[in-house]
């Protein structure tokens, strides 16, 4: 049986993560009471229906504090139990979910008592911090589309198979803000930029143009070299540890030469050694029609 467990704050995306999984096959169930969690578990493993072999359920701020406390201590006992049991925690900034209510004008679970829904969105962040803090994996759906957020669930977690780490590799621009769901942060802001050369700046790292601009340079490719030393040496590491996810970005100050060109090129070299790995470039995929 897999299990996966999709938390997070209001408004971040759950809802879309359990439909997209929904679409993967998986069993969903919305909120179920952190308490029943063992009972529902013991009678899925039980029952040997096959329905439930990919099960997903959503648990979020609406239960009490003592139950959403416990939960991190009830899923590694399943865990432990042998049940291949992950946590997916959504996040966003307050803005983002300031301007998300303002549009959908529905109101957030936790405003009652003369709660604003700032003040609410700070107390959901209080309540569900177990829960971020236990994750296995992390997504910022801040500069998140609804149909990006389908994507990286169908590719990060419903592919993710047993055993394998899912590494993404991700471009950014340090302008719009360093990403908080990344565990590394490398700058290339350090490397030629492209955007200053005639007849360059309209293109991406994706483009052959640049690719040739950058690959001429002997920083770009020491860079790359000293990256992918480190990254040999501790992604081993991390899988030590059972992590299933890693998460590594890549910024520089526009997000579309030099960190496109960085990603595309340690996904082609992490790609020989491990199964999952995926590249996502936050700034010239929103320039996509």
């Amino acid at each position: 049986m897999r299990l996966i467990v999709i938390s997070g704050l209001s408004g971040s995306g759950k809802s879309v993560a359990l439909r997209m999984l929904e679409d993967l096959d998986y069993y969903c169930v919305d909120n179920i009471p952190p308490g029943l969690l063992p009972e529902f578990i013991s009678h899925t493993v039980r029952s040997h229906d096959a329905q439930y072999s990919l099960t997903a359920i959503g648990i979020d701020a609406r239960n009490s504090a003592a139950d959403i406390q416990r939960l991190p201590l009830q899923i590694d006992e399943l865990k432990r139990s042998g049940v291949d049991c992950e946590v997916i925690y959504l996040r966003a900034e307050t803005e983002a979910l300031l301007k998300r209510y303002s549009e959908t004008r529905r109101r957030h679970p936790l405003s009652r008592g003369g709660l604003g829904l700032a003040e609410a969105i700070s107390e959901e962040q209080r309540l569900l911090e177990p829960m971020a803090a236990s994750a296995d994996l992390v997504i910022d759906t801040t500069r998140t589309s609804v149909h990006e957020l389908r994507e990286l669930i169908r590719q990060r977690v419903g592919a993710h198979t047993d055993g394998h780490m899912s590494i993404l590799f991700e471009s950014f621009a340090f302008k719009q803000g360093i990403p908080n769901d990344a565990d590394f942060v490398f700058d290339a802001r350090s490397l030629p930029n492209p955007f200053w050369e005639p007849g360059l700046s309209e293109f991406t790292g994706l483009d052959q143009p640049v690719v040739k601009y950058l690959s001429q340079h002997v920083q770009v490719q020491r860079m790359i070299g000293d990256l992918s030393h480190f990254l040999d040496h501790w992604i081993p590491e991390f899988i030590k540890t059972n992590r299933s996810y890693l998460t590594i970005a890549i910024g520089c100050t526009g997000g579309q030469h030099r960190s496109v060109y960085l990603v595309e090129q340690l996904v082609s070299h992490f790609r020989k050694q491990y199964p999952q790995v995926l590249a996502k470039h936050r700034v010239i995929n929103k320039s996509k029609p």
